[in-house]
């Protein structure tokens, strides 16, 4: 049985922030039955897997104002706009690390929030990393520090890795640990 595909009857972007838009549409399932659709509209994200030289892994510590705590993350942010998503995987690495890389692979994608947003989230591997810092957006704050696949592991059994980005990443890339 082959499934149904929803038709767009409209669409209406209710709020834009400059990062993504809260959109609703109005759609038609076959036999007439219409709905509509409250979703966010990304342009996509990059999370980036920073290695050093010593198989250390670079972590951000960052507050996160919707849970009113602070984790431990992998480097990733929203594509901004002209961006590819290498480029601002290469973005994101150096205003949230410090680093840039020599290397960077992908190794993956996924979407973090399934019938909520439209949202894929590209992965990257950073390897042979270098100082090079660019100034973070001015609502970003970062603790940043290297951790061993041992301490990471054991980071989010305490849950002071409790970001789903991060995890979802991880489980891609397991192999890496």
């Amino acid at each position: 049985m082959a499934l149904k595909k929803w038709k767009t009857l409209s669409k209406k972007t209710v709020i834009d922030n400059g990062f993504w838009k809260y959109n609703l549409d109005e759609f038609e399932i076959s036999e007439g039955k219409k709905g509509e659709y409250h979703y966010l509209y990304s342009p996509g994200s990059t999370l980036i897997i920073p290695f050093t030289a010593e198989n250390k892994i670079v972590l951000v510590n960052q507050y996160r104002y919707l849970n009113e705590k602070s984790g431990w993350e992998f480097p990733c942010g929203s594509i901004s706009e002209g961006y590819t998503p290498e480029e601002n995987a290469i973005k994101e690495l150096r205003e949230e690390s410090g680093f840039t890389a020599a290397k960077l692979i992908k190794t993956g994608e996924f979407a973090p929030f399934t019938g909520a947003s439209n949202e894929i989230c590209h992965i990257f591997v950073a390897r042979d990393l270098s100082p090079s810092p660019l100034e973070a957006d001015d609502t970003e704050e970062f603790e940043i520090q290297e951790f061993t696949p041992l301490e990471f592991k054991n980071m989010i059994q305490s849950n002071q890795i409790w970001d789903g980005l991060t995890l979802a990443a991880y489980a891609l890339n397991i192999n890496l640990f």
